[in-house]
């Protein structure tokens, strides 16, 4: 019996794929494909709503248009590392903030609600929420933490 592979498919090293002359921009398709989304399901929905919804989500339609192309000419490029220092604090600060207030909502809720638990008898039957909901705010402070040991490069501004 001879086992050995005869097979005459193509291997990866031969296959080629048709490139593209234009190379768009992330932010050019991501403005090209919500419109592609929200125009007909806009175009569907206002015949279908009161005038004055209809005439306000044709409006947010027209502004999402205008916010879409003018974020689509952003070169993700010229973006420094420096400039993007403020974002970062403020997704790791809504990490904590918002793990710290969750958590305070499932204790509010869990003494409201069932009074009769103990805080071990609390943690025993909503440790679940209690991991995710620590973890979040440790992942902000282990973001804030990264953010402070970044080295600070801000560029120089040129006297005339």
């Amino acid at each position: 019996m001879d086992f050995e592979n005869k097979a005459t498919a193509p291997t990866p090293d031969n296959v080629e794929f048709a490139r593209s002359d234009t190379i768009r921009k992330p932010l050019e398709i991501l403005c090209s494909t919500e419109a592609l989304l929200r125009r007909p399901t806009v175009a569907t929905l206002a015949p279908l709503l009161p005038p004055k919804l209809g005439n306000g989500l044709q409006v947010a339609s027209t502004v999402a248009d205008e916010s879409l192309k003018e974020l689509a000419e952003i070169d993700l490029e010229e973006i420094s590392d420096f400039e993007l220092r403020p974002a970062r604090i403020f997704i790791g600060l809504s990490f904590v903030g918002f793990g710290a207030l969750i958590v305070l909502v499932l204790v509010l809720y869990l003494n409201t609600l069932h009074p009769e638990l103990n805080t071990v008898e609390q943690i025993r039957q909503y440790w679940y929420q209690y991991i995710w909901f620590v973890s979040l705010g440790i992942a902000g402070m282990f973001l804030l933490g990264r953010e402070a040991m970044r080295p600070h490069h801000k560029r120089q501004k040129v006297k005339k």
